[in-house]
């Protein structure tokens, strides 16, 4: 089985390099596991009934962020009207989002540069790690506003990349389309 990585010195080739699994990237298995057991303890609570469809909305908050339709403080204040336990929850979402953007280390000092974080906070220090780290949840909850910064903001580094360079002009992907997207309703 083959994984994409951020492995590397945070070139393109590092952004798009291929290890086999369990093959020297720990790491990102146990980040894998983590971010899996936390999506299925968000299923189960909206198999539940428990609150209301937090994947979607912070799919599009994140997004919105990432693409400027929405200010960063403005996500900050979406993020910080959840509880604890949920924002634990937003944390890992979009942990993943970031993993699947292929974040680097190089894009992880971008995004901490553009999210007004120290660069010696926790977070800041978690995502410019090589390879990344993305156990945000695993902070203490004091932390998990300047987690949220600076996941997203990172997450936007990468994300807008991947918009220019692999998406530019053909892209079908409604997350990053979303002026289209959203007058549709399908986000």
């Amino acid at each position: 089985m083959l994984m994409s990585g951020s492995l590397g010195s945070g070139s393109d080739t590092g952004r798009s390099a291929a290890v086999e699994a369990g093959g020297g990237c720990s790491v990102l298995n146990v980040a894998f596991v983590e971010l899996w057991k936390y999506r299925a303890m968000i299923e189960k609570r909206h198999a539940d009934g428990d609150g209301r469809d937090i994947r979607r909305e912070t799919e599009r908050v994140v997004n919105e962020v990432a693409q400027g339709l929405r200010t960063l403080d403005s996500g900050v204040g979406w993020f910080s009207g959840f509880d604890v336990a949920w924002q634990a929850e937003i944390l890992c979402e979009v942990g993943g989002y970031a993993m699947q953007a292929h974040i680097t280390a190089e894009d992880g000092r971008a995004g901490v540069a553009r999210s007004g974080v120290k660069i010696t906070a926790n977070p800041s220090v978690m995502i410019c790690m090589d390879p990344p780290r993305y156990a945000f949840s695993n902070l203490p909850a004091a932390e998990y506003v300047t987690a949220f910064r600076v996941l997203v903001s990172t997450f936007a580094v990468a994300d807008t990349l991947r918009r220019e360079k692999y998406c530019k002009g053909a892209c079908s992907h409604v997350w990053h389309n979303l002026s289209a997207g959203t007058e549709r309703g399908c986000l």
